[in-house]
């Protein structure tokens, strides 16, 4: 067990607690299985591998080997998702793609991908969310006919205003005349991508072999290329059932992947912006999804040290270090003395105080759509650059370099000067803030944040999920410096049901690596598909999930209480609706009936600490461990 002694409140005000990939794309060619498309057997008939089975019309077993000889078309479809080192497909098993789904266990040997057995199409989609953002590389998703992409909508919505790429393969059988019983037709349908369309970055519906090969490949470039999204592919029933024909099998080729380079900044943009910034009397940095590679925070602290400006961090990925002398989040000052601001890759650009000068730099700009609005607010700004802001960061830091003074950079060190204090500050702020209700049960959040940092500060960890609403004492108490420490805040959409299968997608990621995943897990969260919890022991993913278990969807209550008294009403009732009490969950059990080791619910503080040195003994042995802990609001 770890030797780490729990937080008592007097170290922690002395500050004890406190103290201080990019994904790889191979040649498709060279990572095809050795049996090549061109090499298929001859067919030796048409129409249906098997009997249909399905609703009320349920057919004997077949027989081993009944079916039409030659090699099925979903043995080529594998080969095509291997060509793009795809290390795992998340699914809930459904018969549209059981041939696939017979392919990558047989044919492929359940490797490069991994089957993972999931509960809900939701939990598939959102823990390739949050694979892709501890990973830098997309996960592949299989989902069933029209119940099962319905299913998974909410999470497909999620990636989407993440700009997060998933590759999705939905099962369909589009040949009416081929379909079985009763339940092929009715999740079967003529355009399968409608559901999602309006939300997916792009789709298509192959009818031929080949069409899969090219759409597959172009829907992975097109799923990762900035501003990035997820894709859907359509995959026939009976493509992929049925036998190669001889004449196909001489043209069948996969596609080599190219990657596109992502789009900079115009030059003469780029160089208004740097005299706008070096010239300014108190420029403010404000990144939210702009690190987009494991190069994006080490050119964000390049181009804040050259300009010595305050840098906000909205933390949709990991951008900057949360110790940094220039990082001001946790401070209003910097917005309020701004006379310049540059916006990285923003969801919502900051609302400025006349005569404040705007600099927008984001490839979103490239790719917006009418019915779904995560564009946020129209924004007035001097400079926009419809661009990637990481790909643009070197040209700018250059041009900058080249603007600065003498006289400018003494300006700089005395700004330098000035937010090291504030910053400091900010850090002894919070530190005495955090030790306001230490001793209270329910269990502050601030005390929630403190107990884990203080078992993980000396580990190689990753913080994969961060559900519920903790005050931003994680951020406000943690020490963040590598890329991978913060995957990236919400879902995009803040859907609820993101947090928990996203952390264990993250937690996926990060198992090859040895790092201690973990998660902040909210209550409401936990109970919707409370089966990826399932999928975790399964799969033997070592998360570490700590809930913020205040017992109510919060928000919710504050909403309402502020409607009453807006309506000059009782503010005393508002608990109906939005709490999750009488009776009081036992998450603890749950997720022992999930077979996941849980402790809990802990309301005495004191018992905290021992209980998270046990459970990351857990995960240190590769298994999944949460801890149900009964929590102040926020």
């Amino acid at each position: 067990m770890s030797g780490n002694p729990a937080v008592d409140r007097r170290s922690f005000l002395k500050g004890a607690a406190v103290t201080g990939a990019a994904a790889l794309v191979p040649d498709a060619a060279a990572n095809a299985t050795p049996e090549a498309a061109s090499q298929a057997a001859p067919a030796q008939g048409t129409g249906p591998t098997m009997p249909p089975v399905g609703g009320r019309d349920i057919d004997p077993a077949v027989a081993i080997g009944a079916g039409p000889a030659g090699r099925p078309g979903s043995d080529f479809m594998l080969d095509v998702l291997k060509s793009l080192d795809f290390e795992y497909v998340a699914s809930n098993a459904g018969s549209s793609f059981r041939g696939i789904h017979e392919s990558i266990i047989n044919y492929g040997n359940n490797q490069l991908p991994e089957f993972l057995t999931c509960c809900h199409e939701e939990s598939s989609v959102a823990m390739a969310h949050g694979y892709y953002k501890a990973e830098g590389k997309p996960m592949a998703v299989l989902c069933h006919g029209t119940v099962g992409l319905q299913h998974a909508a909410m999470a497909v919505y999620n990636a989407y205003c993440d700009r997060v790429p998933v590759f999705i393969l939905a099962g369909n059988h589009l040949d009416a005349a081929e379909r079985g019983g009763s339940v092929e037709w009715q999740h079967s349908v003529q355009d399968a991508a409608a559901l999602v369309r309006d939300f997916v970055k792009w789709d298509d519906m192959p009818v031929s072999l080949g069409h899969f090969a090219e759409s597959a490949v172009r829907a992975y470039k097109i799923a990762i290329t900035p501003p990035m999204g997820p894709a859907v592919i359509v995959i026939d029933g009976h493509l992929q059932e049925n036998p190669i024909a001889p004449e196909e099998a001489s043209r069948l080729r996969v596609p080599r992947l190219t990657v596109a380079t992502p789009p900079q900044g115009d030059s003469g943009a780029v160089a208004e912006a740097a005299r706008l910034l070096v010239n300014a009397r108190n420029p403010v940095i404000v990144a939210d999804r702009a690190a987009r590679t494991p190069a994006g925070m080490p050119l964000l602290i390049e181009l804040a040290e050259t300009l010595q400006a305050s840098v906000i961090d909205q933390r949709g990925r990991m951008n900057f270090p949360s110790r940094h002398p220039l990082n001001q989040t946790v401070s209003r000052q910097p917005m309020a003395d701004a006379d310049v601001i540059l916006g990285l890759e923003l969801t919502s650009f900051p609302r400025a105080r006349a005569g404040v000068r705007l600099i927008s730099i984001e490839s979103t700009a490239l790719y917006i759509k009418s019915n779904y609005q995560d564009f946020q607010r129209y924004a007035e700004v001097d400079v926009a650059m419809a661009a990637d802001a990481e790909a643009t960061l070197p040209a700018l830091i250059d041009a900058c370099r080249r603007l600065i003074t003498v006289d400018r950079r003494r300006a700089f060190a005395e700004r330098r000067q000035r937010l090291e204090q504030a910053h400091l500050e900010g850090l002894a702020a919070a530190r005495a803030e955090a030790a306001y209700a230490w001793d209270a049960s329910p269990i502050s959040t601030a005390r929630l944040a403190a107990e884990i940092w203080a078992q993980i500060r000396n580990e190689d960890w990753s913080y994969v999920s961060e559900s519920g609403n903790t005050s931003d004492w994680v951020f406000r108490l943690w020490n963040f410096t590598e890329r991978y420490h913060h995957t990236g805040n919400s879902s995009g959409a803040t859907g609820v049901g993101y947090g928990a299968p996203a952390g264990v997608g993250g937690a996926l990621a990060n198992k090859k690596h040895g790092r201690i995943s973990v998660n902040i897990q909210s209550d409401g969260d936990f109970l919707y598909a409370p089966g990826v919890w399932w999928t975790a022991a399964h799969h033997r993913i070592p998360l570490l999930s700590v809930m913020h278990n205040n017992r109510a969807y919060h928000q919710e209550i504050m909403h309402i209480q502020r409607m009453a008294s807006w309506r000059n009403r009782d503010i005393t009732r508002a608990h109906i609706g939005t709490t999750i009490e009488n009776p009081n969950v036992d998450f603890a059990k749950i997720a022992q009936g999930m077979g996941v080791h849980a402790q809990g619910p802990i309301t005495n503080p004191n018992e905290l600490g021992p209980a998270i040195r046990r459970a990351i003994e857990v995960v240190k042995s590769g298994e999944p461990s949460l801890i149900d802990v009964v929590t102040q609001p926020r």
